[in-house]
């Protein structure tokens, strides 16, 4: 049995990356495509987020001169690049899938709508959503938070690099220690950066719990449907 139905699996683009500088790493996006194909066999259905920053991240380039909107819509198109090469990779593992755009570009996926993200998932599709919210000064965390509400989902998963959140960056300071569980107030008031204020907020007034946790440990994403204990859990 597993814990949770039905999922919004959010990916950071910089992962992608693996052991490269810039880009995608084909060997972490077929590590990526082989869990997720784990899931849907076990009958859950699975929306994803996955962010730009190994290609192109808005907030960064408006500090190199461009545009702040101009910036954002060009990160934007980077999620859109790293939605379709996981749609690929996930194709290739035999995985039914379906690409949804925020701003409409067809044929590279189809205009997203609530309605029919939730009848691919019912249908058994792993739904991709790209574009992070259509509009500029929104991060891929909102974008993740607001469809992870759009769809249902039970909870929000948030893979990431790291084990679970830290009192401090545990890189940084040998005395951060590790949290198993922890409410959204908490994250506030310690003010600790596990995603924009925006979609902390979003997902604390929608009730939809959060889980960080390290995805690029192999099975990691088994074991959290599973109902294993890893990674942190943040709370109303």
């Amino acid at each position: 049995m597993v814990k949770y139905k039905r999922i919004l699996l959010k990916l950071s683009g910089e992962s992608l990356m693996g052991e490269q500088n810039y880009g995608i790493d084909t060997n972490r996006l077929t590590e990526y495509a082989e869990q997720i194909t784990e899931l849907v066999a076990k009958g859950v259905q699975v929306g994803i987020v996955i962010g730009g920053g190994n290609i192109f991240r808005g907030l960064s380039g408006a500090t190199k001169g461009f545009d702040r909107v101009k910036g954002d819509q060009m990160g934007m198109l980077a999620t859109v690049i790293n939605s379709l090469a996981l749609n690929s990779a996930l194709q290739a593992a035999g995985t039914k899938t379906k690409v949804f755009t925020s701003i409409r570009m067809e044929p590279v996926g189809e205009f997203y709508s609530k309605d029919k993200a939730i009848e691919a998932l019912v249908g058994g599709e792993v739904v991709i959503i790209s574009g992070g919210t259509g509009n500029p000064y929104f991060t891929t965390d909102t974008a993740s938070a607001l469809r992870g509400i759009e769809i249902e989902a039970e909870i929000m998963l948030k893979g990431t690099r790291v084990d679970g959140i830290y009192s401090a960056d545990p890189e940084k300071d040998s005395n951060a220690t590790k949290f198993e569980k922890i409410s959204f107030d908490e994250i506030y008031n310690r003010n600790l950066k596990i995603m924009d204020l925006t979609a902390t907020t979003l997902c604390k007034e929608n009730n939809l719990p959060i889980l960080v946790f390290n995805m690029d440990e192999k099975g990691n994403l088994e074991k959290v449907i599973n109902g294993e204990s890893i990674g942190t859990i943040v709370h109303n």
